[in-house]
């Protein structure tokens, strides 16, 4: 029998944890939930686990150190912080703590389990059902389950907004999208700061197909993009 993958789930809002809690298992995961960092450090000196999910405003010792005490034992184990804290120095003070990911509340069950699978895969903890490698170009492949995206050897991981919205322009390629298109699909909503958020998707995946001239997000003034893929 094939053995579930154990995830340290640490979360100290009872409703919430038995939602996520509840979910995770149903999808075959073994979890072992606790609501305090001290007691969370306890149980990963004592028991093996393969992936690390920390709130980050938790009682007694807050995620961050719980991070640090984690990392400085075991510098492998993947680390996802859930947290209510957006604050961009927020984030970096946890990534510069060793974790490798960062989801902000309110999330959903799908793609918290998406974050954790692409992980689970990464450290070849569990295997893909198929191959879900696309190649867009010569050189360019892109893999939606793995968030990764190859460009002439070079490989980026990308943040699961920046595969939610590659996925969307290929399945929409050579096509004008307009904006409201966009935010309402992936965002559920037009707004101001979420046509912002989509300005900085878009110039990071220029970025990464910036030696591939092929391959261009074109932006039609007060209108929206055309994916191009030229052939």
């Amino acid at each position: 029998m094939i053995e579930k993958p154990k995830i340290l789930y640490v979360e100290d809002d009872e409703t919430l944890s038995f939602i996520t809690q509840e979910n995770l298992e149903r999808k075959n995961f073994a979890v072992t939930h606790c609501s305090n960092g001290n007691e969370a450090f306890t149980l990963f000196k004592n028991n093996l686990f393969d992936i690390c999910l920390f709130d980050i405003m938790l009682p007694v010792m807050d995620g961050f150190d719980l991070a640090l005490k984690v990392r400085s034992i075991n510098k492998e184990i993947p680390i996802l912080f859930l947290t209510a804290k957006t604050l961009p120095e927020d984030r970096i003070r946890g990534l510069l703590l060793g974790a490798d990911d960062y989801i902000v509340k309110p999330y959903s069950i799908e793609e918290l389990i998406l974050r954790i699978n692409v992980f689970l895969k990464r450290k070849n903890i569990i295997q893909p059902e198929k191959e879900t490698t696309i190649e867009l170009f010569k050189q360019v492949e892109f893999n939606f389950e793995m968030l990764q995206l190859k460009v002439k050897n070079k490989e980026f991981n990308l943040t699961y907004r920046e595969a939610e919205l590659l996925k969307f322009f290929i399945e929409n390629k050579n096509t004008l999208i307009p904006r409201e298109r966009i935010l309402n699909v992936l965002w559920g909503s037009n707004d101001y700061f979420l046509g912002r958020s989509l300005d900085v998707f878009i110039t990071r995946l220029r970025k990464h197909f910036k030696d591939i001239p092929e391959i261009v997000i074109e932006n039609k003034h007060r209108t929206g993009f055309i994916f191009k893929i030229k052939t």
